[in-house]
């Protein structure tokens, strides 16, 4: 379309026959019209295949690249965002699971056109009950990317979003082969903090996005696996020299390591099986991380003393604990999640 920018639209899935025909309703629902879709199927073993194929038979806009062997999670997102058209200036990444608002292209786009120093463009995302992504305040829409990422490794909330939730400039997309890095548990948010040193972020306040939350799901293990915690340890490793002073980072550094000296210690008294451990263990290593024994044994002995001071407190913690583990079962990590520098898995 003449003089309207095109958005290559991508969705990586695996065996994701539940959801994806909605997916893919809700991109042929939006009121922006110049697009392409590229679903990247990752050698399902249900209709995933099939339903996509019913749809790129009906519009000439969707196609499907199929892998040839199965890929992990964060090169199956990067054999995505390669597929982007060379004519387009925006992509936008959208997982099987989830789905847009019928705006969501046409607001995003705007946005990005008003003002071109924008990498990236995030709104509120409604993830079942509960809505995503807020903290800017409100009518800030444009915001510098190294403000950001300062404020965010500072200890600042969280509202860069995923990738599902973001559109991108598609020359940023192209300028880095592999969009995701594989060096950290959480790349989404390093690619971010990458793209940012050089670009702002925009945001608009609306709801524009639906992630659909699944215990199965990378999220739910990074939760039970506290992964976050090891996420920005790692993330104040390698971008915290270049956006905060060296007394901000130190002291970042020892509160974060504090925290998950705690968390560590909760999961001694709570009795966390072989796999928690091995899964903490390989990314001490690869981060790296020395984890002190001594400091871990004087945290338990802290959180037990703790425990006898408040009882109830201990007591409640305790059940509410045991209580989500019961509900959701025991959290494996999700086929192709541990992977560390160039793409092996552990």
């Amino acid at each position: 379309m003449n003089g309207v920018p095109l958005v290559s639209i991508v969705t990586p899935v695996y065996d994701g026959e539940e959801h994806l025909a909605e997916c893919i309703e809700s991109v042929l629902s939006q009121t922006y019209s110049n697009w392409d879709y590229t679903i990247v199927d990752n050698c399902s073993t249900d209709r995933t295949l099939e339903i996509a194929q019913s749809y790129a038979a009906r519009d000439s806009r969707i196609r499907i690249h199929s892998n040839s062997s199965f890929a992990p999670i964060i090169e199956n997102h990067n054999i995505a965002l390669r597929q982007i058209s060379p004519e387009s200036k925006y992509s936008k990444v959208l997982f099987a699971d989830d789905w847009l608002f019928p705006t969501c292209i046409e607001k995003m786009v705007e946005l990005a056109e008003a003002y071109p120093s924008l990498g990236l463009v995030n709104a509120y995302s409604q993830a079942g009950d509960k809505i995503r992504w807020q903290g800017l305040p409100y009518p800030l829409c444009c915001i510098s990317g190294r403000q950001i990422c300062r404020q965010r490794l500072s200890g600042g909330p969280y509202f860069l979003g995923t990738a599902s939730s973001l559109l991108f400039r598609s020359d940023i997309v192209r300028q880095r082969p592999a969009f995701f890095s594989d060096w950290h548990i959480h790349a989404d948010y390093t690619a971010f903090l990458d793209i940012l040193g050089s670009s702002d972020y925009g945001f608009v306040h609306e709801i524009l996005t639906f992630c659909r939350p699944r215990e199965e799901s990378n999220t739910s293990f990074a939760t039970d696996y506290n992964t976050l915690l090891l996420g920005e340890i790692a993330g104040l490793q390698k971008y915290g020299p270049l956006y905060l002073t060296s007394a901000e980072l130190d002291n970042r550094l020892r509160f974060e390591t504090r925290s998950y000296y705690r968390f560590l210690a909760k999961s001694v008294l709570r009795f966390r099986g072989k796999q928690f451990w091995e899964h903490h263990r390989k990314w001490h290593k690869a981060l790296p991380l020395h984890l002190d024994p001594v400091r871990l044994i004087g945290h338990v002995c802290l959180q037990l003393a703790e425990s006898l001071l408040r009882p109830m407190d201990a007591w409640d913690n305790i059940q509410t604990w045991w209580l989500r583990r019961r509900r959701t079962g025991t959290q494996m990590a999700p086929a192709g999640y541990e992977q560390i520098s160039r793409g092996k898995v552990l």
